[in-house]
């Protein structure tokens, strides 16, 4: 038996009126996407213009020009490890390849800040440019690069060669990754955005006091309350 029907006919409208607003803002009214993937869209494209450290990683990258280096990358199968090779043989390294294992040795600045070159192309977008240098898609090109980065960091530090393994790392998760991950997003900073931003806040805060008065005034209204 409800306790209190105003309380509870609060509650339920409440709880029904949140439920409609979310079949609307799961629907494509918001330039073609739901509102999910348009703020999603949206805070990645002001992250992006914040995200961009390929500089600072390409002078520490230059610091170790002239310092010649060897180490193991493991790749997932062959193809990926003659197209490793191919990469790194393009920077004028010496590669050996042992099934899907593949030995590089070369000038470590000469082949990182290469591939800091390739990272800058996709960060700005133009993938174009990697894709007509290898001969192969841009986004393939970036991953077997991070996967070369990946696990010849684990090697490099195997080898106790932990400056080496550091630079490396860097050019990875400062360079590499964001770029792939960022790529074919344009950025845009967040002064442009600042009352949309502010507005999905507070919306965000709105939304989920709502969902939780309207389950309060329900259960208020139907007798259930917490007693200390």
């Amino acid at each position: 038996m409800i306790h209190n029907k105003k309380e509870f006919g609060l509650g339920l409208v409440l709880f029904i009126g949140f439920w409609a607003l979310f079949a609307v803002f799961m629907s494509p009214v918001f330039a073609g996407h739901n509102l999910l993937d348009y703020m999603d869209n949206l805070y990645n494209s002001i992250s992006k213009q914040s995200a961009y450290y390929i500089p600072g990683a390409r002078e520490n990258a230059e610091e170790y020009i002239g310092r010649e280096t060897s180490f193991t990358v493991d790749t997932k199968d062959r193809d990926q490890a003659e197209r490793t090779a191919a990469n790194f043989a393009m920077v004028g390294a010496e590669v050996s390849v042992d099934g899907t294992s593949v030995r590089v040795t070369g000038d470590l600045g000469e082949m990182l800040t290469f591939i800091l070159d390739d990272a800058d192309y996709m960060y700005d977008n133009e993938g174009d440019v990697v894709a007509e240098k290898y001969g192969l898609h841009e986004r393939l090109v970036m991953y077997d690069w991070w996967n070369a980065l990946d696990t010849g960091h684990d090697d490099l530090n195997l080898q106790e060669r932990f400056d080496e393994a550091r630079v490396v790392h860097q050019v990875l998760t400062r360079a590499v990754e964001p770029a792939y991950n960022y790529y074919e997003i344009e950025a845009q900073p967040i002064r442009d955005n600042a009352l949309i931003v502010v507005i999905s806040l507070a919306g965000y805060v709105v939304y989920t006091l709502w969902f939780g008065f309207a389950i309060l005034f329900m259960f208020e209204g139907w007798g259930i309350k917490l007693e200390h």
